[in-house]
Formats: structure tokens, sequence, C-alpha cells
């Protein structure tokens, strides 16, 4: 068993998690396909779609750019070297994985398929459930009154 202080994880959940939660969409519509919503709402939530994505990426490459700044890793598997609590940090302890539900769900609105704006939110506890708990069991390890500190302003998700 891996110390909690050295990493968190010993695979690398979140893009697993993410991947499959895709995968799944996609043949849950090949499977099971649901129905979208019809115009002009459809066409109102493909622009919502497009706007998310832009959101989605900005709050990523921030977190990855704050990360980089703060030369830690940003492979969910590998320990931490410093608390980031700028940029995206600021307003989410987790920007990465909350970008990632949210360009789920940015597909499930530009394509019509449902089952990613179903699937983004299970992705989203598995992934608390898998990487983020351990992570901040990690986190709180490393940097300890820092981190708890810390997560007393900044909320888990948002």
């Amino acid at each position: 068993m891996t110390d909690i202080a050295e990493r968190p994880n010993t695979l690398p959940w979140p893009p697993l998690v993410y991947i499959c939660a895709v995968a799944g969409a996609v043949l849950l519509h090949w499977l099971l396909p649901l129905p979208w919503v019809p115009a002009p709402l459809s066409e109102l939530l493909f622009a919502v779609g497009w706007v998310t994505v832009a959101g989605a990426i900005a709050i990523d490459v921030a977190a990855m750019r704050a990360m980089a700044r703060s030369k830690t890793t940003i492979m969910p598997h590998k320990g931490s070297a410093h608390l980031v609590v700028t940029g995206p940090f600021s307003f989410t302890r987790n920007p990465i994985y909350l970008g990632n539900t949210m360009l789920m769900i940015a597909i499930g609105l530009i394509t019509g398929i449902p089952w990613f704006v179903i699937l983004a939110p299970v992705a989203a506890f598995v992934t608390q459930k898998l990487a983020i708990e351990r992570e901040e069991r990690h986190l709180e390890a490393r940097f300890g009154k820092k981190y708890r500190d810390y997560t007393k302003k900044v909320r888990r998700w948002i």
C-alpha cells in the first residue's frame, strides 16, 4: 500500500473515469437513444454547449498553467509538491475535474445526446470517490493546516 502522503493513488483514475463515461454515453446512445428537445430550444442548447466548451477549456488551461507555475504535477496519481490556491483553484479545489464534467455536459448539449448530460454527474461522483477524496487526504497529510484552511475557503466543486 502506498503512503497517502507520497501519492494519492496508484492509477490515474480521473482520465479513465471520464473516458469510460464518454464511451458509455456513445454506447448507450447507440443501444438506447433517448429523445432530445425540439427546436428552437435545441438550437439554444447547442449554443450554450459551445459556450460551455469555451468555459471548460479556459478553466482547464488556467488550472494547468497555475499548476505549472507552482511547479507541481498535473498527474492525479502523483504526489503534489506544492499546494496550488491561485487561478481557478481560488474558486474550486478541483478545476480540472470540474472542466471535464462541463465538457461532458457540453458534448451532450452540442450533439443532442442526453446520455452525456446524464453520465457527467455520474463520472463526477465516481471521480470524487476514486480520486478526489484520496487526493484530499494526500493534501492534508502533505500540507496540514495550510490545506485545511484552504478547504474552509474554497469548495470542492463550485
